[in-house]
């Protein structure tokens, strides 16, 4: 329980992004229960495959699902009244 409590507190980690979505879902307990087995497969996967651990990252949820995560913030601004256009933004390239 330590450890998922622990994971759930880092910054910008994939297991920080889990726990807020589950948290918001199901409480915070059973979302660090939630983590805490996730880290357990993980660590299983991770010896068992003899591989090791890469971070999917904070965004890991929000990069899956692009379109949806758009969506749901332009009807939020437009239940806020607010009128939205989205224009792609310009990546400097230098």
């Amino acid at each position: 329980m330590e450890a998922a409590h622990g994971a759930a507190r880092t910054k910008h980690k994939y297991f920080q992004a889990l726990y807020g979505r589950l948290a918001a879902r199901r409480g915070k307990q059973r979302a660090l229960v939630a983590v805490g087995h996730s880290l357990l497969v993980t660590g299983y996967y991770l010896i068992t495959r003899q591989t090791q651990y890469e971070d999917l990252g904070g965004n890991y949820f929000d990069e899956r699902d692009r379109e949806a995560v758009k969506r749901r913030a332009v009807k939020r601004l437009e239940r806020l009244g607010y009128q939205v256009q989205l224009v792609p933004a310009v990546v400097p390239t230098g």
